[in-house]
């Protein structure tokens, strides 16, 4: 019976250009510390959730290998849906605003998890449990440290087990063309981590270990993102430690902007179905930290039908928009 992190040919052979077109849907993209990332154990990615589908797309993108997600299971529900999410390798997982009685149904999932982190393929689940877009980070859920502690209770003797924190930094939540920044942080050696805190704390219980491992990722986590811990006065305290966007002085913009008005038409046009669509988006989707996603995975799919002719015209058509935007800053 084949397992979800088992190889396939048509999603080994899609994978590179479905990184390239996310990495092409930023003007500055980069990975920071991927020298952290284990090489001898099984490993657990742990990204903040600000973004949608593009915080798991980000992830992804971080090395070659073949990753396994998991999202909330209520997206399972049609059978057609549930088959090509499993074909991307993406698992279901309940939360606790499903109920009580859905959350007992993850020990499937979790036992699929360890299973897949036996095999030697990443796992990532975003240990919010739900996207925000704002420079903060919400409680983390206990699934990712059931998975974990399970993990290890299966195979650390053989190999470490490892949560990888990661920070997730966009200059816009809500356009893309912007930037991202994936900062990847120290891991928790799982297996080390338990034997220490087990010799400090003989009697400690498996819900205190949970609650141990908890605080020490939130540390983490918060040390690679802008983090704002007041929502009260988010706004205020964000443009403190936020610094101001550079950018090209109006004197330059405006000239150029003229001058390379008639190619903007010229690409408007040829790329209508792609910013048109953007439009619709935005009507249709009442949670704008979405519109990213929606419009990745159609340019994603259009770029492919059209064999990638309208790409040099859709990125010059998103640089004329940020600049022109820039102008109103």
């Amino acid at each position: 019976m084949s397992k979800i992190q088992d190889n396939d040919r048509l999603y080994l052979f899609l994978r590179p250009y479905v990184d390239w077109i996310f990495r092409r849907s930023y003007r500055n993209f980069r990975y920071v510390g991927k020298e952290n990332i284990p090489t001898d154990g099984a490993i657990i990615f742990a990204p903040n959730h600000t973004n949608a589908l593009c915080d798991a797309m980000a992830i992804l993108g971080i090395d070659r290998r073949q990753k396994v997600f998991v999202a909330r299971a209520d997206i399972f529900k049609d059978p057609k849906r549930a088959k090509i999410l499993n074909w991307l390798k993406i698992m279901p997982i309940n939360r606790v605003r499903d109920g009580l009685d859905e959350v007992r149904h993850n020990d499937e999932t979790i036992n699929k998890a360890v299973d897949t982190l036996h095999d030697g393929v990443p796992f990532c689940i975003l240990p919010e449990g739900t996207h925000r877009p704002m420079h903060s980070l919400l409680p983390l859920r206990k699934g990712i440290f059931r998975i974990a502690l399970q993990a290890n209770d299966a195979f650390g003797a053989e190999k470490p087990v490892y949560i990888v924190p990661v920070g997730l930094e966009y200059g816009d939540y809500f356009r893309m063309w912007d930037s991202l920044t994936v900062n990847i942080g120290e891991p928790i050696n799982v297996t080390a981590f338990v034997k220490a805190y087990s010799m400090e704390h003989p009697e400690v219980t498996y819900p205190q270990m949970i609650l141990a491992l908890r605080e020490e990722l939130t540390v983490r986590m918060r040390q690679l993102i802008v983090w704002v811990p007041d929502d009260e006065h988010y706004e205020e305290n964000i443009a403190k430690l936020l610094p101001p966007k550079k950018y090209l002085p109006r004197w330059v913009v405006v000239p150029l902007l003229i001058l390379l008005l008639p190619l903007f038409a010229v690409s408007a046009v040829v790329t209508i179905p792609l910013w048109g669509m953007r439009l619709v988006i935005e009507h249709k989707v009442s949670d704008p930290a979405f519109h990213n996603s929606v419009q990745y995975v159609w340019q994603l799919l259009f770029l492919t039908l059209t064999l990638l002719i309208p790409l040099p015209f859709w990125m010059f058509v998103q640089e004329y928009v940020y600049q022109l935007r820039s102008l109103k800053r």
